[in-house]
């Protein structure tokens, strides 16, 4: 069996990182993954999914990426439950084995200082 995961997106908000009970570093980190065709308007949609980053990726992760910042991603996707509303739902979560930090081009900063400005 095989339960591998590749994702290439940009982060759609800053690093959440928390210190368990346990002393384990957990960082969540949500994920904009384009989808690679277009839907019936001729727009690509894009998946918005998170990511766990456990111990040591944590530290890196919380170091070098931000909001914006585009990552490629390995993992295994992760199911649980959660009760919401006095039910009971199943969750799904990326769990982060690998993390690739991708350089923007100079086109993509070029992008980003109109957006800020």
């Amino acid at each position: 069996m095989l339960n591998q995961v590749v994702l290439v997106g940009r982060l759609t908000q800053d690093v959440e990182t928390r210190v368990l009970d346990d002393g384990k570093k957990v960082s969540n980190i949500y994920l904009a993954v384009q989808r690679p065709f277009k839907n019936i308007d001729g727009q690509y949609d894009t998946d918005f999914i998170k990511c766990s980053v456990w111990e040591g990726l944590s530290t890196l992760i919380e170091s070098y990426c931000q909001k914006g910042t585009m990552v490629a991603l390995k993992g295994r996707i992760q199911s649980y439950k959660k009760d919401v509303n006095d039910s009971s739902i199943t969750m799904m979560e990326v769990i982060a084995e690998r993390i690739s930090y991708i350089k923007d081009t100079k086109e993509d900063q070029q992008k980003k200082a109109k957006k800020d400005s």
